[in-house]
This record gives C-alpha cells, sequence and structure tokens, in this order.
C-alpha cells in the first residue's frame, strides 16, 4: 500500500504545478473545420489569421464565413509610408516601396512604415546622360525629369523629341528695331544695321540686341504652353500653369514650360470589406454615382451633395446601428477619413474663397483657398473653431492654392458608444498625483461634435506649430469630471480608441473648451467621470502597525525555526522558508512600496513584491503537500522516503516556479510593472492575474489538500490505536495548517470583495488579517507548540543562570578587591612609637 501511494507524488506534484483544466477544455479545440486563412480557437469558433477578417469580424462561429483580405492601403488608408513612397497590398499584409522617380538609400527594396523609409530622387540627368535627344537638355525635377530645348531651339512638332531651331526673324516674332533687319541663326538672331544706318552706342545696361527689359511671351503668342495650361509671364520668360480644375499629367509638373495637363478626377472611395449593411452599400452606390458624374465645372455642386450624403446617413443610419461595436468603430474609421481623402482630391478644383456646406442633417464643411499669404487662417462654425499659421497649412516648395477643411458630423457620437478612451502618460500620471487616491474611469460621454480637420499636405503627423481648436458645449464639467482634447486612433484591423497624445487642454471654462494639437485627425471633446477614494489614514494605520508587528514576529519564528534543534525536520524548513519570504515581502512592501519616483527602480520593487508573495504562497502550497503525504502514511513507520522527495523538491519548486512566472511576465510587458501611485503591477490587459492566477490556483489545491487530510483523520480517529502519540501530532498539524490556510488565503480573497456596500468592511477586515499574518504564524507554530515553550524554558533558565553566575562574579571580584585594599593600607601605615 505504501508503495503504492509513493508512486503517486510525481504525478501528484506535476498535476499540482500545472493545472488539468485548460488541456481538457481543449481536447476538442479544433473538431470545426476553419475556412483558409483562420485558424481554431475552440470547439466552436475560428480566428481570422492577421491581415485578414471576415464579415463577423476577427472571430467568428459560423463554417461557411471566409476570412477575406484586409487592404491595408486602402482609403481610409491607416498605412503612412511616408513622402515618395507608395503602399502596395498583398495577401495577408501590405509593404512599401519608393514611388517611380525615387530609390531608397538603404538598399531594402520593401519597408513596412514612414520610419523606415529611405526614398530619394533619382536623378535621372546623371544616370542617364543619353536620355534627352538631339539638341535638347535634361533637367532633372522631383521625382522625374524633363527634356528642355537650350533658348532659341523649341521641340519639332514632327519628333518631339529633337530640338530644331526657332526663326526669330519671322512675320510676327521680330524682335529688332525698325532701324534694323534680323539676320536668323541656330539658336540665336542678330539685329544689323539698315544700309545708310548706323550703330549708336546704348548703355550697358541693355542688351546689344536692342531687346526690351522683357518681352511678354503669352500676350505676344511666343509662349509654347499647352492649350490645357494658362500662360504666365515673368521677367525674361514664362511658366505654363494648369487650368483651374487641372492638374499635370503623370510624369509632367506643373508651372514648367513643358506642363501638360487633364481634369481632376474623383478619388477612389470604397467600401470597408467585411461590413454587410444595406445602408452603407447604398451610401458607397451613391458615391460612385458622384464620382462618374464629376467634373471641376460642377466642384461646388458634388461637395454639396457629399456632406447632404453623409448627413443622410448619419440621421438615418438604418442596420448600421445594429451592427457589433467593433464593426461600428471601423465605420466611424471609414466615413470621416474617406470623406477627408474625397474633399482634400476635389477641393482642387475650388476658386480662391472662403466656402461653407450644410446639410439637413447639420453635417457642417468650411473650406478656405488660399494663395500664399503670411496671415493666419481662422476657420469658423456654429460649435467650433479651427486656428492655424499659413506655414502649417502649406507646403514650403509649392506656391500654388492651399486648402483647409474643417467637417463637423452631427450625429457621429451615436457609433463611438463604449469606445475606450487610452490617456497619456503624463495626463494620467497628472490625474493620480492631483487626487492621490484610488482613481477608476466609470464613463465618459462626448461633449462636441465630432470633426475632421486636414489640408492640402498629406502628411499632418508632426505639424511646424500646434493647430488650436475651441469646441462649444453644454455640459459643465464637475469636481470628479475631467475635460480631455481626444482624437480617433484606428489600428490595422479597422477598428480604434480615443486617444490623448498629442493633444492638451489648454483652457476650459463652463461652455468651451480650447485644445491644442501637434497633428490633425478627427477630434472630439470628452468628458469622463472619475471615482476617487481617498486614503483612510487609519486603514493606513493598521496596514503600518500590523505589519511592523508581524515583521518582529516572523524574526522570531524564523530566528525559532534555524536555532531549535529539538523541532528541526522536513516540516520546519518548509516553515522557516515560507517566514522569509513573508518578511522579506512585508519589509519591502512597508518601506519601498511607494517610491514612485523612478520609474526603473519602482518597476524593480514590483517585481520583487511579485516574486516574494508568489515564492510565500508557493511555500504554503508545499506545506499542503507535505500534510497530506504525512495523513497518507500514518500507517507507516519510516518516513524517510517522504522527508527525501520533500527535500528534493521543495527548493526547486518553493523558489524556481515563482521565479518562472515573474520572468514570463516580465518578458512579455515589462512595461506594466509598477503604476503612477505604487509599485504594484498595474490591471491593463489583466496583467494582475499573473499573480491572482497562481494564488487562487494554490488556494484551491491546498484547500483540496485538507480536506482529503481532514478525511482521512476521520477515518483514523475511529480506530485508536497504540499510535495514539503520532495522531495526536498530526491532529496538531492539521489545525496548523488550516489556521495557516486561513490566514494566508482567505485575507487575499477578501481583497477581491472589496466591490459593492461592504467595500469597507471588507477593507478593514483585509487589511487587519492580513497585516497581522506573521503574529498569527509566530503564535501557532511557535507559542502553541509545546516542544518550541520547553526549548524557550531552557534558553530563559540559561539565561538567567548566566546572569546569576555574572553577578556571582561580580559581587566575588568586589569583595576581592575590597580585601586586597584593605591589606594594602595595613602594609603601607608607617610605624611609629611615643619618644
Amino acid at each position: 500500500m505504501r508503495n503504492k501511494y509513493l508512486s503517486l507524488l510525481p504525478g501528484l506534484l506535476v498535476l499540482l504545478l500545472f493545472p488539468m483544466g485548460p488541456t481538457a477544455q481543449n481536447s476538442k479545440a479544433c473538431a470545426l473545420r476553419c475556412p483558409p486563412n483562420s485558424s481554431c480557437v475552440n470547439g466552436t469558433a475560428c480566428r481570422c489569421t492577421p491581415g485578414f477578417i471576415s464579415s463577423s469580424g476577427e472571430i467568428f462561429t459560423d463554417p461557411l464565413e471566409s476570412c477575406d483580405d484586409i487592404n491595408e492601403c486602402g482609403p481610409p488608408s491607416p498605412v503612412y509610408c511616408g513622402s515618395s513612397a507608395d503602399c502596395q497590398n498583398t495577401e495577408g499584409g501590405y509593404h512599401c516601396t519608393c514611388s517611380p522617380g525615387y530609390e531608397p538609400v538603404s538598399g531594402a527594396t520593401i519597408f513596412r512604415n514612414e520610419s523606415e523609409n529611405t526614398c530619394r530622387d533619382v536623378d535621372e540627368c546623371q544616370h542617364r546622360p543619353r536620355v534627352c535627344k538631339g539638341r535638347s537638355v535634361c533637367i532633372n525635377t522631383e521625382g522625374n525629369y524633363t527634356c528642355q530645348c537650350p533658348p532659341g531651339l523649341e521641340f519639332s512638332p514632327e519628333d518631339p523629341r529633337h530640338c530644331t531651331d526657332v526663326n526669330e526673324c519671322t512675320s510676327g516674332r521680330n524682335p529688332c528695331h525698325s532701324s534694323t533687319h534680323c539676320l536668323n541663326s541656330m539658336g540665336s538672331f542678330e539685329c544689323c544695321c539698315r544700309t545708310g544706318w548706323k550703330l549708336i552706342q546704348w548703355p550697358k545696361h541693355l542688351t546689344p540686341s536692342f531687346l526690351p527689359p522683357d518681352v511678354d511671351e503669352c500676350s505676344s503668342g511666343w509662349h509654347q504652353c499647352h492649350n490645357s495650361t494658362v500662360c504666365v509671364n515673368t521677367v525674361g520668360s514664362y511658366r505654363c500653369h494648369c487650368r483651374q480644375g487641372w492638374e499635370p499629367k503623370p510624369g509632367f509638373q506643373d508651372k514648367q514650360r513643358n506642363t501638360i495637363c487633364k481634369e481632376i478626377s474623383f478619388p477612389t472611395w470604397t467600401a470597408p470589406s467585411g461590413i454587410k449593411s444595406q445602408g452603407l452599400s447604398h451610401f458607397y452606390k451613391r458615391i460612385q454615382d458622384l464620382g462618374r458624374n464629376f467634373s471641376s465645372a460642377s466642384v461646388l455642386n458634388t461637395v454639396q451633395d457629399l456632406v447632404q450624403e453623409m448627413g443622410d446617413l448619419l440621421e438615418t443610419p438604418g442596420d448600421l446601428k445594429t451592427l457589433p461595436f467593433s464593426e461600428q468603430h471601423f465605420v466611424v474609421t471609414n466615413l470621416p477619413f474617406g470623406l477627408e481623402n474625397v474633399l482634400r482630391g476635389v477641393s482642387k478644383a475650388l476658386p480662391k474663397g472662403s466656402f461653407t456646406f450644410n446639410s439637413s442633417a447639420g453635417i457642417e464643411l468650411s473650406l478656405e483657398v488660399q494663395a500664399p499669404s503670411y496671415r493666419n487662417i481662422t476657420l469658423i462654425q456654429k460649435q467650433t473653431k479651427m486656428m492655424l499659421t499659413w506655414d502649417t497649412v502649406h507646403d514650403s516648395g509649392d506656391s500654388g492654392l492651399a486648402v483647409v477643411g474643417l467637417l463637423s458630423t452631427s450625429g457621429m457620437d451615436r457609433f463611438l458608444a463604449e469606445a475606450p478612451l487610452v490617456l497619456d502618460a503624463e495626463e494620467l500620471t497628472t490625474l493620480y498625483e492631483t487626487h492621490r487616491g484610488l482613481l477608476q474611469e466609470n464613463s465618459h460621454i462626448l461633449l462636441s461634435d465630432v470633426i475632421s480637420a486636414f489640408i492640402t499636405n498629406k502628411d499632418t503627423e508632426n505639424l511646424r506649430s500646434p493647430v488650436t481648436f475651441v469646441f462649444q458645449h453644454s455640459v459643465t464639467p464637475g469636481p470628479r469630471e475631467k475635460v480631455h482634447c481626444v482624437y480617433w486612433e484606428h489600428g490595422q484591423n479597422g477598428s480604434g480608441h480615443w486617444d490623448t497624445r498629442g493633444c492638451w487642454v489648454t483652457s476650459t471654462r463652463d461652455n468651451s473648451t480650447t485644445c491644442q494639437c501637434s497633428h490633425l485627425s478627427i477630434f472630439a471633446v470628452l468628458m469622463a467621470h472619475y471615482s476617487v477614494q481617498e486614503e483612510d489614514p487609519t486603514l493606513t494605520v493598521i496596514t503600518y502597525v500590523g505589519l511592523s508587528l508581524s515583521l518582529l514576529c516572523l524574526l522570531l519564528a524564523a530566528l525559532t525555526f534555524l536555532l531549535c534543534k529539538a523541532i528541526q525536520n522536513t516540516s520546519t524548513s518548509l516553515h522557516l522558508q515560507l517566514s522569509l519570504c513573508l518578511f522579506l515581502a512585508h519589509l519591502l512592501f512597508l518601506t519601498a512600496i511607494d517610491r514612485t519616483e523612478n520609474k526603473v527602480l519602482c518597476a524593480i520593487i514590483a517585481g520583487a513584491l511579485h516574486y516574494l508573495y508568489l515564492a510565500s504562497f508557493t511555500w504554503m502550497l508545499l506545506v499542503g503537500l507535505h500534510l497530506f503525504l504525512s495523513a497518507r502514511n500514518l500507517m507507516v513507520v519510516n518516513y524517510s522516503t517522504i522527508n527525501r522527495f520533500m527535500k528534493k523538491a521543495m527548493f526547486p519548486v518553493g523558489y524556481g516556479v515563482p521565479a518562472v512566472i515573474v520572468a514570463i511576465s516580465a518578458a512579455s510587458r515589462p512595461h506594466l510593472y509598477g503604476t503612477p501611485t505604487s509599485c504594484w503591477l498595474h490591471s491593463e490587459k489583466g496583467f494582475k492575474w499573473g499573480f491572482l492566477g497562481p494564488v487562487c490556483a494554490i488556494f484551491s489545491v491546498n484547500l483540496a489538500f485538507f480536506l482529503m487530510t481532514l478525511w482521512i483523520l476521520k477515518s483514523k480517529l475511529c480506530s485508536l490505536n497504540s499510535e495514539v502519540s503520532t495522531l495526536q501530532n498530526t491532529r496538531m498539524l492539521t489545525f496548523k495548517a488550516t489556521a495557516q490556510l486561513f490566514i494566508l488565503g482567505c485575507t487575499w480573497f477578501l481583497g477581491i470583495l472589496q466591490v459593492g456596500p461592504a467595500a469597507r468592511v471588507m477593507a478593514y477586515l483585509f487589511t487587519i488579517i492580513n497585516s497581522l499574518q506573521g503574529v498569527f504564524i509566530f503564535l501557532v507554530y511557535c507559542l502553541l507548540s509545546q516542544q518550541v515553550r520547553e526549548q524557550y524554558r531552557k534558553w530563559l533558565k540559561r539565561i538567567r543562570k548566566t546572569k546569576a553566575e555574572s553577578e556571582n562574579y561580580t559581587l566575588s571580584s568586589r569583595t576581592m578587591s575590597d580585601v586586597c585594599k584593605h591589606s594594602e593600607e595595613l602594609f603601607t601605615e608607617p610605624l611609629c612609637k611615643e619618644v
């Protein structure tokens, strides 16, 4: 029988350390046949692999669903490759490549984001010296090149690649004075005096060929501009500008002599993949109709129709409101960003000036089209005002018109219910420092309309100077309500959240809030309500007094287990390690839990506390295991096998298992060690379960051990024999271990129960019992132990005996000293006689 039980010990230890639940639960995890580009989650659900999504979202249960590729490059593109680069969608992913006419400096032909962008212009004129034919000269441009004829030459109509001489002397082009006649030459001409005339000495600032300071080639008809451009005269030359509503063809640049333009086209705006909605499908069908009928002459009507279509969709969303929140956030990401991209494109056809468009549903669009200037730009709407400087709007390399847009989308808030809020680290720290208590966001609401701000320049991640927004709202924030300036941060899977990075509140009043942002996106003013539980001074006093008393008792208990040889065995070794771990954990908690000034030091303290408390519970688990094995072997006289097994296993398990758990936690999320108010585990992303999970598992396993131990003892109590002393010792061990299970297990369970009306009562119970753990351990395992009390008596007797001997020695030494002194006086006294 003994060998049978002992053979189960290794398996029992393995089951103890690695719970069976997840393994048994996932035994049929892949019973469902998942479609391509997906993996099995459990017996009823599949998950699309990264880069793919189904119509039901990332996780689905319908076996007929399929995972379709996510177009990361489609509008509104969540991927920005940087300037001079294009996004290329691939099956299940994407990559960035340099645009035609650019090459990567690093040599890598593909990259993933803007930070890896090393694209620079390719000098085609240097790499291909003979790219231009005949007498034409190669001129390198940004991303391209052009071939231009030297002065006095022009491209031949028969062969546009070759330059032929311009006969400046032909009718209508004679640049010479009437007193001279023109002589044409290759690439030039000369003005010679007529017969009977002589050359007059001209001032040096005039040309010898009698040309005036400037000739207006545009009004004289001497220009070579294409009919898709407009000639603009310059001093000594001219330029060809694209007409209003036109843009340069691919391979051409605006404001060059050879510029050729085409009419502006309607930007592509496709529906987001994976969203099944009739209302959304009808909206995109109307957008496609507007794109097919678009012309630069009807740009004002097109913009008005776009605003109206957006307003109609938000006013009557139909089945959009029934979509899951994740899909609603996907729609929120696509609609404003897509409309912003279309408006940025079609607004190039607008003339210079200010424009306002409104829809019947409350959508408001303000556009400002300006030429380069030095004044600030201000767009004012009913509830919002935007102010920015010209250098923020305009690209320094462009002198054409620039567009600034502000779009207020009333009704967008209905799609943003349950959208999470992520605070910037500095703002979160400020909140905690302000309240100095338990701070938790309960809810948040939008105070303003959701707005979208855009400019001609697409690179708006880091603006030269911040943009100022003034939002009007009717709700006044309360004492525990905080106003945040937020923007919509969209992820690669299409969903998103409110974020505060790069935006801050400059001032707030009862009915208005002023924000500044260093980038452009979709913005709003959000009010979050926080519940603040101020620190209870009574709990603080209880904690410090209780932990101080526990530290003293744990130190005495550890010294007792270490020095009292009469009780030294495997059980004592387990109690000694448990006392040491709790002593170090309480000491570190008492002295360094609030050392949050240095984030690195705070993270190290949090990791040490995580390890020490996990080690304490692991040693508690070994105590329970040892008690159970002792109870199973009551009929065995020789416990050497159990002792050998425990001695070999307890140190690797007691200190190794917590080290593995902490190492995995620190490697996966090291930034979650330490909070703004304490050096403990952060609650974000369930990180605290790296501690609560093992603790709950150990408490459950120990509870099972104790119940089985009590059942065994119950059967043994019915048949008392000569081994009553052994049984009584085991009963005492059971009492002690049960008390320790209550001390170390139930206290943390009380901490989890600090919710609802009984939260304050549970907080006091948790603080009192948990801070006195060391006192209970010293009481149960030292003061209530007969052997320990006898040892204490021996130590006291030894101390009294030593003290008495010391006193006797002191008294004897003093007596001898007095005798010697008296003798000395006798021998030194002078002898006298009467004379």
